[in-house]
């Protein structure tokens, strides 16, 4: 009898567990995380559909982020994805800033309205105190942007 447990118990070898952590799976889910993230982002720049001009003028350069206002084809403005009313756009955009009036504030017009809605939008933030802004324009295809003006006549 005693030989038949031998065998038994030397055919039963105690595993170990393994301790290893495999991030083969972790790495797979954070690729495919990173391409989601990749092809989205470009899609949250602005919710609000604008139809903007064409231009030839140079981009702005700047350092920090700028906030978005726009003004649809119906007239209606929009703080970034928000509808606001012309008499909440100042005190709404001075909340945002933190009371920071050289924050740089994009205004995005539809080129199919009435321009005067967008300059009463630019005056109506250079009464709030907003003095950095400027109008976004698309660049039109094919056409190298204009180089700036030389000043002193040559």
């Amino acid at each position: 009898m005693g030989a038949a447990i031998g065998p038994r118990k030397a055919g039963r070898q105690r595993h170990r567990p393994v301790s290893d952590i495999n991030v083969t799976p972790m790495v797979d889910v954070m690729l495919v995380l990173l391409i989601i993230f990749m092809v989205t982002a470009p899609l949250l720049t602005a919710g609000v559909q604008v139809d903007l001009p064409k231009t030839e003028a140079a981009p702005i350069k700047g350092d920090d982020q700028p906030l978005s206002v726009s003004i649809d084809a119906h007239g209606d403005i929009w703080i970034q994805e928000t509808k606001v009313t012309l008499d909440e756009l100042g005190p709404k955009l001075q909340a945002i800033t933190a009371q920071k009036p050289d924050t740089r504030i994009f205004i995005r017009g539809d080129k199919g309205i009435d321009y005067g809605r967008v300059m009463e939008v630019m005056g109506y933030l250079g009464s709030a105190g907003f003095t950095k802004v400027a109008l976004v324009t698309e660049m039109k295809q094919g056409e190298p942007a204009a180089p700036p003006a030389k000043k002193g006549g040559r």
